[in-house]
């Protein structure tokens, strides 16, 4: 049990993430595609935020996640079978020399 000064307040959320092993020496190409891109999430009910993260390198690759916040799991799969999910992965393929393998797709519930 957290003395009071240290208890975590329960939040519902969604955490939907997917993983990029980018070839190394293309992690600068891969990230500017990220950020000259329109996500298309500023309007969509329930979107909270989006951020890119960098992991480690390992022999071949290095890793990045996409990493976007919802409000809950629902919100996240209405957006992914919208019109704005579309526009947002329209040539998504076009890139696929940066990537070894495909993107792994990981969702998570909030707890606390």
């Amino acid at each position: 049990k957290f003395p009071s000064s240290q208890r975590c307040r329960v939040v519902k959320m969604y955490i939907a993430m997917n993983r990029f092993k980018i070839i190394l020496g293309r992690e600068s190409e891969f990230e500017k595609i990220w950020a000259t891109r329109d996500t298309h999430l500023k309007n969509v009910p329930g979107f909270l935020e989006f951020h890119l993260i960098k992991g480690k390198k390992e022999e071949k690759y290095t890793i990045y996640a996409s990493h976007s916040t919802w409000k809950t799991v629902d919100d996240f799969s209405n957006w992914t079978k919208s019109a704005a999910f579309r526009q947002a992965h329209k040539g998504a393929g076009q890139h696929s020399n940066l990537y070894i393998g495909h993107p792994e797709f990981e969702g998570f519930n909030v707890i606390i």
